[in-house]
């Protein structure tokens, strides 16, 4: 049989609480179900126990013993992202797992490296401490029992308290993980034994099960575990089979992996509605810390957060921001979620929100050997969400050419800086490459041309060329050494505004290489590019 472990997160909706509000970890706190005078405790905290306050009261009852008693509704978003962070933990130690429910996670420790001899160990434990007669011991000094100590620390890590139970079947696991000499082991094999002594109740029978059981004198999971197992499955039927058989410490069905989730979310339910920006950035502020937290514990970084806040009194504002970099800085994400909010407030007060990311890879930033490094991708997603607010994101982009044969056609896409390249690119073989520094808009030319000096000629020689006064525009003037040219273009004939042009590339006498033009249905110079 596998070896299963069991983590269990103890009064869960309490827990996921104080994950979501630290500061109020060591007080009398409750989580309470209801409303008004019929709220009832579900979970308390050690402070408020160990006045008296137990499960099940009324929220008055709880403040005539305490009147000063700390009161929390219980929180599903907060409850839901702490399983999820809880269920991440069991992802970082085996591939196997299944979600048991509120605060409780199933994983197969089975062949995790170090673990090949603890089988083994625990069943020469179980052998000598049966020809002893000393019973079950919890393998403190196995490697599962490592294992355990390692899971509830990482468990901590994440912001949660935990039991953790290692046996070869669920039940056996999940009743060792609620013990409190917390992580116990159960030997292979010790798993009747272990079950044996507990209530049958443990197994949470159906109704009418159950009565049938209580009228045939069954009072513990050892006495089922003694019935014959055909004979309990031909009067409960295949409910009855499961039943005897997790009694005798056996799974009647096989551990079922999770699907890991697409994205990360965070989020709480607010105690007060918000009004204003700044009391909501500081609660989002902790969601988003927990939120990297979770990415890093993966290696991944957000490359789209989802904003989602629920309105007072009813009604829903989703919004989205797309990041130009993976990153898992929280001083980024609060910037963009600070700089979205004041561009388009909810308009209603804030009861509840959710923080959802999109992971992705961290982008590695180009490093340098000489000179100032690469912009961080973080600042450069912070940079560029200032600049949107400010300007307008249909104003903010990077430019990329359009199939056609004006040179000046362009449409603005989001500005994404390539990666660096994965493998050396091989060095360019060549020569006489030039760049050219394309002028918009283009700079109009007085251009004198020499008569034509043979009749078969179709117009005279460049002679020289003068820029036209523009303000901000580079003064280009100057005799013409060397002229290479007409490159004919012509383009969109049948359309409404054609185009057709004659290209030149032109030498100055002194100094300077340009790309100029000449509009053919107007007859007017321009030159549109510089050639580095």
């Amino acid at each position: 049989m596998p070896r299963l472990a069991c983590i269990r997160v103890p009064l869960f909706p309490l827990a996921a609480r104080l994950r979501s509000e630290p500061d109020l970890e060591g007080e009398a706190v409750v989580i309470v179900e209801g409303n008004g005078n019929a709220a009832r405790v579900i979970a308390a905290a050690l402070k408020a126990r160990r006045i008296g306050i137990e499960a099940g009261m009324t929220l008055p009852q709880a403040r005539a013993l305490l009147p000063r008693v700390i009161a929390r509704p219980r929180d599903r978003e907060s409850e839901r992202a702490a399983g999820e962070a809880l269920l991440e933990v069991a992802d970082s130690f085996s591939p196997r797992v299944e979600d048991g429910g509120e605060g409780v996670a199933y994983l197969d420790v089975e062949g995790i490296p170090g673990l090949a001899a603890a089988a083994a160990a625990s069943r020469q434990a179980a052998a000598s401490a049966s020809a002893n007669g000393s019973g079950s011991g919890n393998g403190s000094r196995t490697p599962e029992h490592v294992l355990g100590q390692e899971i509830v620390s990482s468990v901590r890590k994440a912001g949660l308290p935990a039991r953790v139970g290692l046996a070869s079947s669920r039940l056996a696991a999940r009743v060792a993980a609620g013990l409190t000499d917390s992580p116990r082991v159960v030997p292979a094999g010790d798993e009747a034994a272990f079950l044996a002594p507990l209530p049958l109740a443990r197994l949470a029978p159906e109704l009418e099960i159950a009565a049938t059981l209580e009228r045939w004198g069954i009072r513990s999971i050892g006495d089922l575990a003694k019935l014959p197992a055909g004979e309990v499955e031909s009067r409960l039927g295949a409910a009855g089979g499961r039943l005897h058989a997790a009694a005798r410490g056996i799974d009647p069905t096989p551990l079922e992996p999770r699907l890991p989730a697409l994205e990360l979310a965070e989020g709480m339910e607010l105690e007060w509605p918000l009004v204003s920006l700044e009391p909501f950035l500081f609660v989002g502020n902790a969601a988003l810390e927990r939120l990297t937290r979770r990415l890093d514990s993966q290696g991944l970084a957000c490359r789209r957060l989802e904003l989602t806040l629920k309105l007072d009194p009813d009604g829903c504002d989703a919004r989205a921001i797309s990041l130009p970099a993976p990153t898992r800085e929280v001083k980024t994400l609060l910037t963009l979620v600070r700089l979205e909010l004041e561009a388009r407030p909810p308009g209603a007060p804030v009861v509840a929100f959710t923080f959802a990311a999109s992971p992705d890879k961290p982008r590695r930033a180009q490093l340098s050997l000489f000179g100032a490094p690469a912009l961080s991708p973080d600042r450069l997603a912070t940079t560029i969400a200032r600049l949107a607010s400010i300007l307008g994101a249909d104003r903010l982009g990077s430019p990329r050419a359009l199939d056609g044969h004006r040179p000046e056609r362009f449409v603005s896409a989001g500005f994404e800086p390539p990666p660096p390249p994965e493998i050396p690119r091989p060095p360019r073989a060549g020569r006489g490459l030039l760049a050219v520094r394309v002028l918009r808009p283009p700079i109009e030319l007085e251009v004198v041309r020499q008569e034509k000096e043979d009749a078969r000629e179709r117009d005279g020689r460049l002679v020289s060329i003068q820029s036209r006064p523009a303000g901000g525009a580079p003064e280009i003037a100057g005799a013409i050494r060397v002229a290479a040219g007409p490159w004919a273009m012509e383009e969109g004939w049948w359309t409404g505004e054609p185009a057709s042009r004659e290209y030149w590339d032109v030498e100055l006498s002194q100094g300077g290489l340009y790309r100029i033009y000449r509009d053919r249905t107007t007859d007017a110079w321009f030159a549109d590019g510089i050639y580095d």
